[in-house]
């Protein structure tokens, strides 16, 4: 009996030394580990009584259900009017886009054009869907073409989707051609 139970332990022993654990790499948690659903090609649309108010598309969307919150990598969001007509684009290197209230962020290399040419550049940028605006505490630099002055730099902004009214904070007027005493022209003056 103490021969078989000593055969046996033996056994046991020598199975669990020549186990081979190998190197095992670091584990670490990730925005993907932690999500509920990991979209690829993501496309999104929100609607208002039919009409597509928002479109958001994404290489990736990482969508977490508890926050209601989606994390974007390579994000482009398209906002349309009531009537369901384009006002603006705004593409990003990432993004957060809450689900709830259609509210988004967008940062890295951040563009905003309209259909009619304007365009606002910077490297963060929030959209407030409650109050129907976007605006940024980051430099930024927004142009309208082909009207003089209308090129705004500043330290942020806040504006419409259409960016038809920009705000700045801290705007940088521009050295005016041929003024003596080297006065400058603030965007939108004469």
């Amino acid at each position: 009996m103490r021969i078989r139970l000593g055969a046996v332990i033996l056994g046991i022993l020598a199975a669990v030394a020549c186990r081979d654990d190998g190197v095992r790499p670091n584990t670490t948690a990730t925005a993907a580990d932690s999500a509920d659903q990991i979209l690829e090609s993501m496309d999104f649309n929100l609607t208002t009584d039919g009409i597509r108010r928002t479109r958001v598309l994404a290489d990736t969307a990482y969508l977490y259900e508890s926050t209601q919150l989606a994390r974007l990598k390579a994000v482009k969001v398209t906002f349309y009017d009531a009537n369901g007509i384009e006002r603006s684009t705004v593409v990003g290197d990432s993004g957060l886009y809450q689900m709830r209230d259609g509210s988004m962020e967008a940062w890295g290399h951040v563009v905003g054009t309209t259909p009619d040419g304007k365009k606002l550049q910077c490297d963060q940028l929030r959209y407030d869907a409650r109050k129907h605006e976007i605006s940024s505490t980051t430099p930024f630099i927004f142009d309208k073409p082909g009207e003089p002055g209308q090129h705004l730099t500043g330290n942020g902004f806040v504006s419409d989707p259409e960016f038809a009214n920009v705000r700045a904070t801290q705007p940088k007027g521009r050295e005016v051609p041929g003024q003596a005493g080297g006065g400058f022209l603030l965007p939108g003056q004469q």
